[in-house]
C-alpha cells in the first residue's frame, strides 16, 4: 500500500514539474538570448524621392532638361534610442509624405525576446518602467527583427500630439527594452 502511494505521489510530482518546466520555457523563451534576426527594409515607394529625370539623349546639342524631384518625406520627429532592460541602439524617425505617416527605425539593434512590440508612448524615453503602459500609447505592431532598418505604418487618424517616445516593449513581462525620444 505504501509503495503504491509513493508511486502515485512520484507521478504527480513529475507531472507537476513537467508542467512548470513547460510553462517556464514558454514564458521566458530562454533560447532567445542566443537568437538574432535582421531586416533591411527600404522606405516604401510613396516615401522615396525619385532622382532628377533627364530627357533622352538626342543627336542635337541641347541642354538637358531636368524636372525637380518630388519632395522627400518630411521628418516630424527624430531621436536616438536609449537602453532600458536590454541594450538598444539606433535612430527612430517619424516621417510624413502625402498624408501618410511612418515610423522608421534605422541602424536599429536590440535583444530578442518573447512578445516584443513597437509602441508610440506619451512617456518620455528613460522613464520608469511602469510609465510606458500607464498612459497613452499606440501599438504599431510586433518587432520585425532585432537588427536593421524597419518601417512601421502609423494608423491613419492617429493623434500624435503628446506622444513623446517610441518604445520597444515586451508585452509578456511589461518591460521596455529601449526607447527613443520623439518630440512630436
Amino acid at each position: 500500500m505504501r509503495d503504491l502511494l509513493r508511486r502515485r505521489v512520484t507521478k504527480v510530482v513529475l507531472v507537476a514539474a513537467l508542467v512548470l518546466l513547460t510553462g517556464g520555457l514558454w514564458a521566458f523563451q530562454p533560447w532567445k538570448i542566443f537568437t538574432r534576426s535582421t531586416v533591411d527594409e527600404a522606405l516604401p515607394a510613396g516615401f522615396a524621392a525619385t532622382s532628377t529625370q533627364r530627357a533622352p539623349a538626342s543627336t542635337e546639342q541641347t541642354a538637358p532638361t531636368t524636372t525637380p524631384p518630388p519632395a522627400g518625406p518630411k521628418v516630424l520627429a527624430e531621436g536616438a534610442f536609449v537602453s532600458h532592460e536590454h541594450p538598444t541602439a539606433g535612430t527612430a524617425r517619424v516621417l510624413e509624405q502625402n498624408g501618410t505617416r511612418l515610423l522608421r527605425l534605422e541602424g536599429f539593434s536590440t535583444s530578442d525576446g518573447p512578445d516584443v512590440h513597437v509602441w508610440l508612448s506619451d512617456a518620455k524615453a528613460g522613464a520608469a518602467e511602469g510609465a510606458f503602459d500607464d498612459g497613452r500609447y499606440v501599438k504599431l505592431g510586433e518587432l520585425k527583427a532585432t537588427d536593421g532598418n524597419q518601417n512601421y505604418e502609423i494608423p491613419a487618424g492617429t493623434d500624435l500630439a503628446g506622444l513623446s517616445s517610441v518604445v520597444i516593449w515586451c508585452d509578456r513581462f511589461n518591460v521596455a527594452f529601449g526607447a527613443a525620444p520623439l518630440p512630436l
